[in-house]
């Protein structure tokens, strides 16, 4: 994993340490970094954030499914939840809410150095939110589907925002509220600490890894503010087996729950020894 946060004075990236969401133009960065073991099957870019609370309580709530199930009357009459990114200069803000307001924007791109030429990496966006999410739970407003423009008109973009919900992607199945990126986001974490999909990078063949060894840079468009509360941001690269991907979380919960039950096992066979077997029965008199 490659942390691009920039806090250290030496870091490229710390000249966009104190970058806001509409800084123009936006600052850029380039961070080296070299593979040492090539990854043979399919790759998977994650973008992490640590120190960022997706879990508090009025963060989770402060969204309108109706409206991102692509409900007419709820675009245009958010719920309440929202407040206060309900409404903006007196329009109704598509999507509404903070958790949409506070959408990751960095844009990633990874080449790979051979004999000093840049060799761009193919990073694919669709395919990584959940098909439940992308197909039933988020919709665009009903309506002529090839003028996203018309059918979000009379409202306005979140806050901190750079451009309108209808202008996140080109393609017209990836653009809107079913943008896989805005998707990804939505779907909070439970943890101040965690990592959402953001590319993925397919074998093209079995000749040759998906990444081969050698020298690499990430090229980042720094346009998300993470200083202001102490957070940081930072780009994983991994791949699965036959046995899935890594998630060092339930391990470590198993291990922790396994031992607290031996514990308290160990705990109440001393207890029974030492006291199980009292008499605790009252002699009555005759």
């Amino acid at each position: 994993q490659i942390d691009y946060t920039g806090t250290e004075p030496s870091s490229p990236c710390n000249k966009c340490l104190n970058v806001s969401w509409d800084s123009t133009p936006p600052c850029t960065c380039i961070i080296n970094f070299t593979l040492e073991h090539s990854f043979e099957s399919n790759v998977f870019m994650y973008y992490g954030l640590s120190n960022f609370y997706q879990n508090h309580r009025r963060y989770v709530k402060s969204r309108d499914d109706s409206q991102l199930n692509g409900d007419n009357s709820s675009l245009l009459n958010p719920s309440k939840e929202c407040e206060p990114y309900r409404t903006n200069e007196d329009k109704p803000i598509a999507p509404c809410g903070a958790i949409a307001n506070s959408m990751f924007n960095d844009t990633l791109e990874l080449y790979r150095i051979d004999n000093g030429t840049e060799i761009s990496i193919t990073l694919i966006k669709k395919g990584i939110a959940w098909w439940t999410d992308k197909n039933v739970k988020f919709r665009n407003p009903t309506g002529d589907g090839n003028n996203l423009a018309a059918l979000f008109q009379g409202t306005t973009k979140p806050v901190n925002w750079r451009k309108a919900v209808y202008m996140l992607d080109e393609e017209p199945d990836n653009n809107g509220f079913i943008n896989e990126d805005f998707i990804v986001w939505m779907r909070t974490a439970a943890l101040p600490t965690f990592r959402k999909l953001y590319r993925l990078i397919e074998r093209k063949n079995n000749l040759q890894p998906t990444l081969q060894a050698g020298k690499y840079f990430l090229n980042i468009t720094y346009n998300y503010p993470v200083h202001s509360f102490d957070g940081r941001k930072r780009m994983i690269l991994s791949t699965i087996s036959w046995m899935g991907g890594k998630n060092p979380f339930l391990g470590i919960a198993y291990i922790t729950v396994g031992s607290i039950c031996f514990f308290l096992g160990v705990v109440l066979l001393i207890i029974h020894h030492k006291y199980g077997n009292r008499n605790t029965s009252a002699d009555i008199p005759n």
